[in-house]
């Protein structure tokens, strides 16, 4: 059965008329009487009695109309369902953020978002750039937001701010009185607490050595931790020297437990991703839409 003979059927019960019915939905009474007429034959059930020149429900006849109705109303709130979610109403985005990004940067533009589409949810999940990345491919996030570059095939990626590396060090830490060091010499100089391989920080320092000529595998990590928090702190309690986002690192500076080492480190920028297969929401569209405005 389709929905069109449900309507058809439904009109025609509740006026116990059939050209009427069909007036009622702008269509002519041969196509009602058929709509009828195919629900009775495919399942060999009578709806209606023909009594002089009316017709009446027959008992199967009032039983189905209540099953009609229901269908008919569920399908109207199908309607309605897609409608809200074209027209961003309700719904639910996926968005996965390296930690860096989803704890000083993406929260503003969250709540500038919920703000204007306060019956979309959001779903944030947190992961390094290699486990964003692998989120988005997979299709677990609609959205991904890393540092830096991705090389993977299946993902489109769109550069949506920027960001400054510092390096810091404690305050009594020797090379708070050495500006004249050069990441050569801090490279092969010094104890290192580092973020987990995968993560884009580590990435973007390491290309940052690279660049100048110095090979990540010299450093000496002393420590590699799976937060920008831990990180920070170690470094804090005197443990080595780190690179990390200046956002990261604001707290511990303005409060004088770090100390920021003057040497040249390029900015690096935040990425969008998403899969190239998977054209994108209303929802998501609406997010990088506002994202551009701020």
């Amino acid at each position: 059965m389709t929905l069109d003979q449900l309507r058809v059927f439904v009109a025609v019960a509740e006026r116990q008329h059939m050209t009427r019915a069909a007036e009622a939905l702008n269509i002519v009474q041969s196509a009602a009487s058929a709509a009828v007429a195919a629900l009775e034959a495919g399942h060999g059930v009578r709806l209606f009695h023909r009594v002089g020149r009316g017709i009446v429900l027959t008992e199967a006849g009032r039983l189905f109309l209540v099953e009609a109705r229901a269908v008919l109303a569920r399908a109207s709130a199908a309607e309605v369902a897609l409608a809200e979610l074209g027209g961003l109403v309700r719904g639910v985005l996926s968005v996965q953020a390296s930690q860096t990004i989803a704890s000083y940067w993406l929260p503003r533009h969250l709540v500038a978002f919920r703000r204007a589409y306060p019956g979309i949810e959001i779903r944030l999940g947190i992961g390094n750039t290699a486990q964003v990345a692998a989120a988005v491919h997979e299709g677990l996030a609609e959205l991904g937001f890393v540092e830096g570059v991705v090389e993977d095939g299946h993902l489109l990626s769109q550069v949506v701010a920027a960001d400054r590396l510092v390096l810091v060090v404690a305050p009594d830490h020797p090379w708070a009185m050495s500006p004249g060091l050069g990441l050569h010499e801090m490279a092969e100089g010094g104890e290192w607490v580092l973020r987990e391989r995968g993560s884009g920080t580590r990435s973007a320092f390491e290309g940052a050595l690279a660049a100048a000529g110095v090979a990540p595998g010299t450093l000496r990590v002393a420590l590699e931790l799976p937060s920008n928090e831990a990180v920070r702190a170690a470094v804090e309690a005197g443990l080595g020297a780190t690179v990390i986002s200046a956002s990261v690192a604001v707290s511990g500076l303005e409060a004088g437990l770090l100390h920021r080492v003057p040497v040249n480190l390029p900015e690096r920028d935040f990425h969008v991703l998403r899969h190239r297969e998977r054209p994108p929401s209303r929802a998501a569209e609406a997010l990088l839409a506002l994202i551009g405005r701020r």
